[in-house]
């Protein structure tokens, strides 16, 4: 199994490379596409990293990571699994970048969001679209009869 990369991107401007003695296979019966094979191969498969003890993580990474894979974690372990496909390549490359993908988002910086105000354009635009409006349903009244 080689190293798991992840692409360069916010939160990870040189990508990550997590080693492969670091990453955890289990296979089992998967109970998905197989036909005869199906109850014979063990297809299924589950990638396991733990986040806490990873080398390639730096500390902020790592933080922001454990915050935002929290419903995710079994303590500090992510678990992916992978048996939509027949062959245990297939869902070992699955399970590799459903990972990698997971850590690339994990990994991204929040911004707080800085408060603003409408401008005073804004608001004239704003009330002149509603006032438009209520005189296009205005229109639509039965007439009076005086």
């Amino acid at each position: 199994m080689d190293d798991l990369r992840v692409p360069p991107g916010p939160g990870a401007p040189h990508g990550i490379t997590v080693p492969a003695a670091e990453l955890t296979e289990q296979f089992s019966r998967s109970s998905g596409p197989g036909g005869q094979g199906v109850n014979t191969t063990d297809s299924r498969v589950q990638l396991s990293l733990d986040l806490a003890a990873t080398s390639a993580l730096d500390d902020a990474q790592r933080a922001l990571a454990l915050a935002a894979l929290a419903s995710r974690l079994n303590g500090n372990v992510l678990a992916i699994s992978a048996s939509e496909e027949r062959s245990q390549r297939q869902n070992r490359i699955l399970a590799r970048e459903r990972l990698a993908e997971l850590l690339r988002e994990a990994v991204i910086p929040h911004l707080e969001r800085r408060p603003t105000k409408p401008s005073r354009g804004a608001k004239r635009r704003r009330l002149d679209a509603k006032k438009r409006r209520g005189e296009v349903k205005q229109q639509r009244q039965r007439p009076r009869s005086d």
